[in-house]
């Protein structure tokens, strides 16, 4: 079985009930803190504060912990690829995934051609 690093645009898919995410339906949402921070700031401006807690509690996480290798590894991951415009939180997602022997589910195209990826769109 392969296991995923969920992305805060794979949760938001997973939370609308796209199809393409229908394989990750259940499955324990492995993550980090920031991607959570971004996901309850999305949920907050969608849904209010009652509504996204809600929803939240109802979420089966699992939260890497984000090292200081992995920082560091993640801002020279996106200096070397700066004409991506990748995210801080992007970054720190993708090399946590690759640590963790994790395939990076999202749906962000600047991640399309990078290894280690389940790009679903």
């Amino acid at each position: 079985m392969v296991g995923y690093y969920f992305d805060t645009y794979a949760i938001i898919e997973l939370l609308e009930g796209n199809p393409l995410y229908e394989f990750a339906k259940g499955d324990t949402i492995i993550t980090s803190t920031m991607n959570l921070a971004e996901l309850y700031y999305s949920l907050l401006l969608e849904n209010g504060k009652d509504n996204a807690d809600s929803i939240l509690e109802k979420l089966n996480f699992e939260f890497l912990e984000i090292t200081s290798e992995i920082a560091t590894s993640s801002s020279f991951f996106r200096f070397r690829n700066k004409k991506a415009k990748l995210s801080y939180i992007d970054c720190v997602g993708y090399n946590l995934a690759k640590k963790n022997n994790l395939l990076f589910l999202t749906g962000d195209k600047e991640f399309e051609s990078f290894d280690n990826v389940k790009f679903v769109k």
